[in-house]
């Protein structure tokens, strides 16, 4: 019903930012714009979910009464964290919303798994949550105000000095990448399964995607330092790079699903740091249903994977049919490209493009294999058009729709078009390595890699070395029965 009332409020009054209750721009104050009332509805929709699915799942568990309620609780955090007006409430839901995630993370206290990924996530949020503090004071100090539209205007006007400029953006980039477990304080998302499957599920309305509203509500003020831009393509795409080779050498399936967020983040980051931050609004809420839906009905999956009869010999692409492939989708890519129009597209959206076709290569060559049956090749070919087309067509209602919210990208430098072709070369280089794997997988170097890549190429483990003998005093049974 909130998301629904925002809709309505949206239409009929515009962007509006409503004060509450407070005083001197710091107050609880509720601001309705494009990026609020998609996050809002978002998360209203897979909380309800969330929430409806938790009442069966954990039916008969002592604690469920208990877990329910932060469940709730933690819903509504991120609900006051999205309309955030001010600067003060944003902060105060920002720590609100690891505090309440962490009773949810410790619902098994006595389980030492639990109670290592508790840690972890603890330590990196309250670091998130002193570089929000240490932004939001240069913030407030160089505007005078609170109040996150005068902020913005302000900032899109340039009225912000250099050096405040850079020391704010630098702090919001920081907090964002340690809010979304990028690399290399990601560990503790890889180890939340030890919480109930409902917790990874809520993860995805607006909790790990927290960083990312960060930098899309502050869109105009990260424009304002190009470096600290920078820095957020090459953590982003690094991490989406590293994050996703891990992926694939995951045994079980939630945690192959934790490494896929993490990857997807850092996608998310890779498009603000280009600025593009209508795509990282659509990619976080495309996300955060389809994998907010795979952590739920992972259990299932796995029956009907265990129970499907095994498939027959596979059709294994070679460097011939790889590289058929990857003309087609470029030709594929241009052709649909040309139909929407290149000239209304930056640069930066076209290299995103470019990026995503490579996936659609890789389908592409399973098809071209000579082994393939010829129906697979036209079905692949549907799906690979229905994902280019649908590229282009997201792309453009994303930019119409926040037009009058969210700044444009700005026209790259230098230095952007070099981190422009470095990303679009490092994920076709690995997306040429995947398509090929099966022609060298045999190589004894391979086995190595795939242990190394098994474990996070060990950065969790320096993580764990760096905490020590640390250890939180886990929650009893009896202190879950008094919340």
């Amino acid at each position: 019903m909130a998301s629904l009332a925002s809709i309505a409020a949206l239409f009929e009054n515009g962007i509006t930012t409503g004060t509450l209750v407070g005083i001197g721009g710091w107050a609880l104050s509720a601001r309705l714009d494009v990026v609020n009332v998609t996050m809002l509805t978002l998360v209203s929709f897979i909380g309800w979910v969330v929430v409806r699915y938790s009442t069966t799942y954990l039916d008969g568990e002592r604690r469920q009464s208990a877990f329910m309620g932060w469940l709730c609780t933690t819903l509504a955090t991120v609900m006051l964290l999205v309309v955030a007006g001010n600067l003060g409430q944003f902060l105060l839901a920002f720590v609100a919303t690891s505090l309440c995630l962490h009773k949810l993370l410790l619902f098994y206290p006595d389980r030492v798994a639990a109670q290592r990924a508790a840690r972890k996530k603890f330590v990196t949020a309250r670091l998130a949550d002193a570089a929000l503090a240490g932004a939001f004071l240069l913030l407030w100090s160089n505007y005078g105000t609170g109040d996150i539209a005068t902020i913005l205007s302000e900032a899109r006007g340039g009225v912000i000095a250099g050096g405040a400029s850079t020391a704010a953006a630098a702090l919001l980039a920081l907090a964002a990448l340690l809010k979304s477990a990028q690399f290399p304080m990601h560990g503790w998302l890889t180890e939340v399964m030890e919480a109930p499957t409902p917790v990874s599920a809520l993860l995805h309305a607006g909790v790990i995607n927290a960083g990312g509203i960060l930098l899309i509500r502050f869109a105009d003020v990260m424009l304002l330092s190009p470096a600290v831009l920078a820095v957020l393509v090459m953590v982003g795409g690094f991490t989406a790079l590293f994050a996703g080779m891990v992926m694939l050498t995951q045994p079980a399936v939630k945690t192959s699903l934790a490494w896929s967020t993490i990857a997807q983040m850092g996608f998310m980051i890779m498009q603000c740091g280009f600025g593009l931050f209508p795509l990282a609004l659509l990619h976080i809420v495309a996300h955060s249903l389809y994998k907010a839906h795979s952590f739920l009905a992972s259990g299932g999956a796995v029956d009907r994977i265990a129970t499907a009869r095994r498939p027959g010999p596979i059709a294994v692409p070679d460097g011939w049919a790889v590289g058929k492939a990857f003309l087609a989708a470029i030709a594929l890519y241009a052709a649909i490209g040309l139909v929407f129009g290149f000239q209304h597209h930056s640069p930066q959206a076209f290299a995103l493009g470019a990026i995503l076709i490579f996936g659609v290569a890789y389908l592409l060559a399973q098809g071209l294999a000579d082994t393939a049956p010829r129906a697979l090749m036209r079905r692949i070919t549907l799906y690979a058009s229905a994902a280019s087309l649908g590229y282009f067509a997201l792309h453009a209602a994303a930019f119409r729709l926040t037009t009058q919210t969210l700044p444009p990208a700005p026209q790259p430098g230098a230095l952007e078009w070099a981190l422009l072709i470095l990303a679009v070369a490092s994920f076709g280089l690995v997306a040429v390595a995947q398509s090929l794997f099966p022609l060298w997988s045999s190589h004894p170097a391979v086995a190595g890699l795939r242990v190394h890549l098994s474990n996070g190429l060990y950065a969790n483990a320096v993580f764990d070395r760096m905490l020590g003998g640390w250890t939180m005093t886990p929650q009893s049974s009896s202190d879950w029965n008094h919340m």
